[in-house]
């Protein structure tokens, strides 16, 4: 690029604008010379015979540059703007699903508290009786206990009633323990004691 040619002029400035042009220059790391420029640039607009400063141009990209942060911000604050509406509307519908919630469990609350005063109002306990388990062949009970049939009956002819019922017992989901009757040679389930 051609160097373009200078020529020192001297001219009287206000005292505090030639300390504010100081201070600038020093902030923007360059000389109040260049500012200077920068600034009749600005003003004159292309003059003959300067159009190729590199001054001038570093101007022009610094302008544009400072004009497309503004647009890129503008534009962010709008898409950060419309995600929190966004989220705010989300917030805002979990809220009210809680709500639901709250009001749904506070009537369920209220109807287990009237069941068991009534329940307490009779002279009877509720369901007073344990459920029995039907007895179970070898298939059903093996199932239950997540074995084999070949195992259950080794385990029924090896160990004692008692070791048996055990067995059963840690095998059983519920822990409830089998004895085998050999009347009807179904195996029963053995009453907790």
């Amino acid at each position: 690029m051609a160097k373009v040619e200078r020529e020192s002029i001297n001219f009287k400035l206000p005292k505090p604008l030639a300390l504010a042009l100081r201070a600038k220059a020093a902030e923007l790391d360059t000389t109040a010379t260049d500012l200077v420029i920068q600034g009749l640039n600005h003003i004159l607009g292309d003059v003959p015979g300067v159009e190729g400063s590199v001054d001038k141009r570093l101007y022009e990209l610094e302008e544009e540059f400072w004009h497309l942060k503004q647009s890129i911000n503008d534009s962010a604050n709008l898409e950060h703007e419309s995600r929190l509406a966004a989220l705010e509307n989300k917030l805002e519908a979990v809220a009210n699903q809680i709500t639901k919630f709250e009001g749904a469990l506070l009537v369920m609350q209220s109807s287990i508290n009237a069941s068991k005063s009534r329940r307490s109002s009779y002279s009877q306990p509720y369901n007073s009786q344990p459920i029995k388990i039907e007895p179970h062949d070898e298939k059903k009970l093996a199932f239950r206990l997540s074995t084999t049939v070949a195992t259950l009956t080794e385990k029924r002819t090896t160990l004692s009633a008692k070791e048996f019922e055990s067995w059963t017992r840690d095998k059983d989901s519920v822990k409830r323990g089998w004895r085998f009757d050999e009347k009807d040679g179904l195996y029963h389930e053995v009453s907790a004691t």
